[in-house]
């Protein structure tokens, strides 16, 4: 079980500073992510090279939060790596977080097979004759699989994508489930489990809005998970093989099962650049 701070004087003079991060993290990171995400979008049709530029910038971004996080804890006296889930696990997860956590890898390879099939189903079918093309300025991804257009069609994208997966399970794990829950546990004041779990999940829930209605619900559950099994075993350990694994599991999807990006239309008459 995690030692988790017991009130905010532990911080010491970092304290407003890690107040001000971990109500960014609520509620500065869901706009944050709904801007790159329209920006994706709106690059995607037209620029091949967008993916990988959209890849990096979540690399910037995570990792300078990850740091930024990381020189507070440091700055704060009364937190010991214990207290932000930087140990060994003290324990095995308890048998319902256990479960839990089997069947976000089943569910999560579930989802691949239904993906495949999906991808597969939708590159192939025709357009109905009357039906209108994809959006300019927006991916051009089959209707229904407006998602699709994150992950990764080249080799050299699924590399920078593992890249992004491995740094998701790191960063987020201690963003959200370190940093954010000893914060939430400081102001709080010994709150009981259950309610740093929910916390957790909806914090994380909202940092993927731009998702929609759906993803917010999707990943506020799996961050209910990750928060479980880090409380359970008092490390991140654990939560950020997991994330990891959740993430990394698009690499299962070939490239040959997604639809092709089609390119921006070219002005008639115009020569090619």
């Amino acid at each position: 079980m995690t030692e988790l701070p017991a009130s905010l004087a532990a911080f010491g003079p970092a304290t407003l500073s890690v107040v001000v991060v971990a109500v960014y993290l609520v509620l500065g990171e869901p706009v944050v992510g709904h801007v790159l995400h329209r920006r994706f979008e709106g690059r995607l049709r037209a620029d091949p090279q967008a993916r990988r530029s959209f890849y990096r910038r979540l690399l910037v971004l995570e990792w300078g939060l990850a740091v930024l996080a990381a020189v507070l804890w440091l700055a704060s006296p009364g937190v010991d790596a214990a207290a932000v889930g930087l140990a060994w696990p003290s324990g095995w997860p308890g048998p319902v977080t256990g479960t839990a956590a089997v069947l976000v890898l089943v569910l999560s390879l579930v989802s691949v097979r239904a993906l495949r099939g999906g991808a597969l189903a939708g590159a192939a079918a025709p357009r109905r004759p009357g039906s209108a093309a994809p959006a300019h300025g927006r991916h051009a991804e089959p209707e229904g699989h407006a998602t699709l257009a994150l992950l990764p069609r080249t080799p050299a994208e699924r590399r920078l994508f593992s890249v992004v997966g491995v740094t998701a399970g790191v960063c987020e794990e201690w963003l959200y489930r370190g940093f954010f829950l000893a914060v939430v546990a400081a102001v709080g004041g010994g709150l009981p489990v259950p309610v740093l779990v929910l916390a957790g999940a909806v914090a994380f829930g909202l940092a993927h809005a731009y998702q929609g209605l759906h993803g917010v619900v999707l990943t506020g559950v799996l961050g209910g998970v990750f928060a479980a099994l880090y409380l359970d075993t008092g490390s991140l350990l654990l939560p950020v093989l997991l994330h990891a694994a959740v993430d990394l599991r698009f690499l299962l999807v070939p490239a040959s099962a997604l639809p092709e990006v089609l390119p921006a239309p070219r002005p008639a008459g115009g020569a090619a650049a």
